[in-house]
């Protein structure tokens, strides 16, 4: 199918898919919409940026249209998901669609004012899109009842499982109806997907249009050696290539987040940062002078970007690399989206080589060696750690032991040098000498990558 108008929607969604600009249905959209529409449960998984947001948005309005206005308290559809930002991006996209009718969508998410929250559910929903914490505040205040709820759907349930949520949605299940439809929607499949599935949906419908843990086709991915304390000079030297261009910064955490942004903008970088210490206010405020253009960078844990869809985000860095492999996904999904190009570089520091090797295991690709050169003796440890790990007997050296390649040490040793050495780096960042990085360590580097 490649034509909207073949999937089922009634004319007033079509129009307004056409005013939004979009022409065809993404793949995800093409085999999840039917499905929803006759009724079934679904579980989609696809990679992030692919348009999970109309496929479950574009038949639900339609499922709930013609239906009247809703009792006070009620609600008639619950979207559930993990952080405030993504809460917010599909609340204006479901605003966008339903624009000009009578169906109305609530937003409910922490750092809002709880009473305005409860006002506004005290005279019905049709569509509630809610974070799980806050939704359980006004559960708890009984400031709405689940009873009437005809479809659940999960978005971005591997986060919400990475995040802990599924106490919050065992508590919010006892609220709801047992019959109804639910959907789920995720970019990776943990292992902890399954209970989900097999708790609340019924004889559902997948639909996979990707293999988990793989990133988009148009991702351009690389990565960079470094040493730690030399990111913030390399992080620079990219950013300066491209000024004005718009570019996300992933840093593991909020204070490594905000001392990164006062960094970049003290060299005169436009740069702005979202993380959980920032009011939902500020972060509202960041986003959209990122979104306008105002601001040229902007730093963000992982919490707080989760559901940032700005298709004109070009470049996405990863400063420090994530400790859960799954969450790389998610953050180079922030690029490439809506059929654009983009392009992913990860800086790796000596301790984060298990790191990087878990990320290859997770996505099957050797990520392509822009600059620097692994150091041998991190190569080797990861290898142990991974050796160990693999007999069984307990976690790697240092820390570092989740997802190493027992075959990285030939790797190392091919891309580096004698045992013992430090490759030849610039003194400021990291890269070869001699100006432009070159791909120095990606034979033999790499080779221990695929091998991983």
């Amino acid at each position: 199918m490649t034509e909207f108008s073949m999937l089922g929607l009634n004319p007033g969604l079509l129009a307004a898919v056409e005013r939004m600009g979009i022409s065809s249905p993404t793949p995800i959209q093409a085999r999840a919409i039917p499905s929803v529409l006759e009724g079934r449960d679904l579980m989609g998984l696809a990679q992030t940026g692919t348009g999970k947001t109309l496929a479950f948005g574009l038949p639900l309005l339609q499922r709930l249209s013609g239906q009247g206005r809703p009792a006070p308290k009620t609600v008639r559809s619950l979207i559930l998901a993990p952080t405030r930002e993504l809460v917010n991006q599909i609340s204006e996209t479901l605003a966008a669609l339903a624009h000009g009718g009578p169906l109305k969508v609530v937003t409910v998410v922490g750092g809002a004012s709880l009473n305005r929250q409860a006002d506004k559910l005290g005279r019905g929903t049709d569509v509630l899109v809610a974070t799980p914490g806050r939704l359980i505040d006004l559960l708890d205040r009984r400031a709405l009842t689940l009873q009437e709820v005809q479809v659940l759907i999960l978005d971005e349930a591997d986060q919400m499982l990475d995040m802990g949520f599924i106490h919050a949605l065992r508590q919010i299940a006892r609220h709801l109806p047992q019959e109804r439809q639910t959907l789920l929607f995720s970019a990776t499949m943990p292992k902890d997907m399954s209970e989900i599935a097999e708790t609340y949906l019924t004889r559902p419908v997948r639909v996979q249009v990707s293999p988990p843990g793989k990133a988009a086709d148009k991702i351009d991915q690389a990565v960079h050696f470094v040493a730690q304390n030399d990111k913030a000079k390399l992080l620079e030297h990219y950013l300066d290539q491209h000024r004005d261009e718009l570019a996300l910064v992933f840093a593991r955490t909020k204070h490594g987040a905000e001392k990164l942004m006062k960094l970049l903008v003290s060299w005169g970088f436009a740069a702005g940062s979202i993380h959980g210490n920032k009011s939902q206010g500020q972060r509202e405020r960041t986003l959209a002078a990122f979104r306008a253009g105002e601001l040229k960078v902007l730093v963000a844990t992982d919490v707080a970007a989760r559901g940032i869809d700005i298709p004109l985000v070009r470049h996405v860095y990863n400063y420090d690399l994530p400790n859960v492999p799954e969450n790389y996904i998610h953050r180079i999904g922030r690029t490439a989206r809506a059929g654009r190009d983009g392009r992913a570089m990860a800086f790796c520091a000596p301790a984060e080589m298990a790191d990087l090797r878990a990320i290859e295991k997770l996505t099957r690709v050797a990520i392509t060696v822009e600059g620097g050169t692994p150091w041998p003796e991190a190569v080797a440890d990861a290898a142990r750690s991974e050796a160990r790990k693999a007999n069984g007997r307990g976690r790697g050296g240092q820390g570092q032991g989740q997802g190493r390649s027992a075959k990285g040490n030939s790797g190392g040793k091919a891309a580096g040098a004698k045992s013992g050495e430090k490759p030849r780096q610039h003194p400021a960042y990291g890269a070869p000498s001699g100006g432009k990085p070159r791909h120095r360590g990606a034979r033999g580097g790499r080779k221990a990558h695929q091998a991983a």
